[in-house]
């Protein structure tokens, strides 16, 4: 069974990226923009920072304590020539203000593709696109189950898919999971741990586990661990070095991109 290890591969790429931006004369910048502690959140929006450091690239983080505060500094990054990347860390306290701020992302300072918009595609769907594709696994000829239809991976990934001429089924709240023993590739994303139990598995299939939430300051999957403790599956992500590792790396290569623009 093969371990999809995306931080092995992000390693590589990032190497590249550090050489990219010692040759730039102007050095590219991200703004983060938030409006929670929320330890998840906190973690992503740390990764993002420190990884920003390693290969030269300015990040700065805004925690703003109201949406109207968002808004005000969205428009204030989009006339900044200094920020080539705006980026808004989900999910937003009041949900319902996600589309309209991420619609008012300036398209091509949008670097994580969630704008109607947006000059770049989804980082995190692109990140399991590289994930799949660093370890060889063919989606020609195979069922695909989307789990989860969010602005970050589900709804964005099914759109990618489908142009690809993929066979591709949406799961979402509401679906009959026990269905998904007929695919051979899922990828789930919905921030509920434990959602996908072995039953739910067929032998041989491939688990690519986008989901984070936490427990008890503990991160969490969509898979429950019954599921990794199975031996007859062809590849899954881990716990921790899967899809998040890719998906920083690709957020990081569409600003180095906006700079260059």
């Amino acid at each position: 069974m093969k371990i999809l290890n995306g931080k092995e591969l992000a390693g590589f790429i990032k190497e590249r990226q550090a050489h990219q931006v010692r040759s730039l004369h102007k050095k590219p910048k991200l703004l983060i923009l938030r409006d929670s502690d929320n330890p998840v959140i906190k973690k992503y929006v740390d990764l993002k920072i420190q990884y920003g450091e390693d290969i030269g690239v300015k990040v700065e983080d805004f925690r703003a304590d109201s949406g109207d505060t968002l808004r005000e500094e969205i428009i204030r990054a989009n006339n900044d020539p200094s920020i080539n990347g705006i980026i808004i860390q989900l999910p937003l306290t009041d949900k319902s203000q996600t589309d309209a701020l991420c619609n008012l992302i300036a398209p091509e300072k949008d670097v994580d593709g969630l704008g109607e918009n947006a000059k770049f595609d989804s980082a995190t769907a692109t990140a399991i696109n590289w994930l799949l594709a660093g370890y060889d696994i063919k989606l020609d000829g195979q069922k695909i189950a989307l789990v989860g239809r969010g602005k970050l991976v589900g709804a964005p990934l099914y759109r990618m898919f489908t142009n690809s001429g993929y066979n591709v089924d949406l799961f979402h709240r509401g679906s009959d999971l026990t269905n998904l023993k007929q695919y051979d590739i899922i990828i789930t994303a919905t921030g509920q741990p434990g959602l996908i139990t072995s039953s739910m598995v067929k032998p041989g299939a491939v688990l690519i586990d986008a989901g984070t939430a936490s427990e008890k300051g503990v991160l969490k999957g969509d898979l429950a661990d019954t599921v990794r403790e199975r031996t007859d599956l062809t590849a899954i992500t881990p716990i921790t070095g899967g899809v998040g590792p890719l998906t920083v790396t690709c957020l990081f290569d569409h600003v180095i991109q906006a700079n260059n623009d």
